[in-house]
């Protein structure tokens, strides 16, 4: 889906969005050069698999986080993990790189990546930017909707605590 059948769609779904549009945003210094409605609410998301290619999981993060694959491994119990290529991403949510998105979810149709969302989203403001399946605009909206969401299309949904390693 394009992101006016995204906005569409969320409209459908009786969802509340608020949308700001922006350069394409393909790293996160290319969120720096850019007015946020809410500071420190967008999510950085990481889509990647198993060694075994046999299962994918999409994380979603706070922007000022990193996730490193082997502690997330370790506490989740997946098999060794390692990001998944351009193609995996285009198969199974139909997106670009650069555009990695929990929306994109919308796409898989056999429901099999599993979601795992931080936590941290659900304090504060419970806001939470995303973009609508393309890197020129974010998509705020509440993160409880958006887990809701997620949880609506079929696909797997882990609410967890995603703590960075400690930079030294």
């Amino acid at each position: 889906m394009k992101k006016e059948e995204i906005y569409q769609w969320l409209e459908d779904q009786g969802i509340p969005y608020e949308v700001t549009e922006h350069p394409a945003v393909i790293t996160m210094e290319d969120l720096e050069a850019i007015e946020w409605p809410y500071p420190n609410s967008n999510g950085k998301n990481l889509f990647v698999r198993d060694d075994k290619k046999r299962n994918y999981y999409l994380i979603t993060v706070k922007n000022d986080k990193r996730v490193d694959l082997k502690d997330f491994r370790n506490e989740h119990g997946t098999r060794r993990l390692s990001f998944a290529s351009a193609e995996e991403l285009k198969e199974r949510l139909g997106l670009e790189q650069g555009s990695v998105s929990p929306l994109g979810l919308i796409n898989d149709t056999t429901h099999s990546v599993h979601y795992y969302f931080d936590q941290a989203f659900l304090k504060g403001t419970g806001m939470l930017g995303v973009h609508p399946n393309d890197n020129t605009a974010t998509v705020w909206l509440k993160a409880e909707d958006l887990i809701a969401l997620v949880e609506k299309l079929g696909n797997p949904v882990h609410v967890v605590a995603i703590d960075s390693p400690e930079l030294f």
